[in-house]
């Protein structure tokens, strides 16, 4: 059980990880679709100014602070089903498996917000409570969808990855494990 309740601890500070880099990179990326959702918006949101010499770095750290939780609860969720599995080496397969997918489905999804929110949401009437001063509307709604659906994309792929470690659960253990 020492072993087991090691990889719990491997697989949460793995998560942490891995949320915090794909939450850099998804900032990267929606930044570059529009500076205005994180100037007008999200640094605001937490106390931060836009300084142009450091506004990559900042919306990084931003990007941390903003998933470090989800990678947590990723990680516990995870590393908790994966407990119930009938030994350390399947439960690192199925934990660190699931954790994986969780990621790559929360990447699909990030990528899908961008085509919604370009295609969709940007081009509705909608009276939604949005800076007074944007310059570009839509660029602000399609990374604004496509955090939303990163979000939804990891929710689903934590659900995936559940659904994924009880089916290992299932087959049975051979004798070499």
């Amino acid at each position: 059980m020492a072993k087991k309740i090691g990889l719990l601890l491997l697989i949460v500070i793995i998560s942490i990880i891995l949320a915090s880099i794909y939450g850099i990179f998804h900032n990267q990326v929606s930044y570059s679709i529009s500076n205005e959702y994180f100037t007008k918006f999200k640094l605001e949101q937490f106390g931060l100014e836009a300084y142009p010499d450091t506004v990559r770095m900042t919306i990084g750290m931003v990007a941390i602070w903003s998933t470090w939780w989800f990678g947590l609860l990723i990680g516990l969720t995870n590393g908790i089903v994966g407990l119930f599995q009938p030994t350390a080496k399947i439960m690192w397969k199925s934990a660190f498996g699931a954790t994986i997918r969780t990621l790559l489905i929360a990447i699909g999804f990030g990528i899908v917000g961008i085509l919604v929110g370009k295609f969709v949401i940007s081009n509705l009437n909608a009276n939604w409570n949005l800076p007074a001063d944007l310059t570009d509307r839509k660029s602000f709604l399609t990374a604004g969808t496509m955090h939303n659906f990163s979000y939804l994309g990891g929710i689903i792929g934590l659900i995936y990855g559940i659904i994924y470690q009880l089916k290992i659960k299932k087959k049975p253990v051979p004798n070499n494990v």
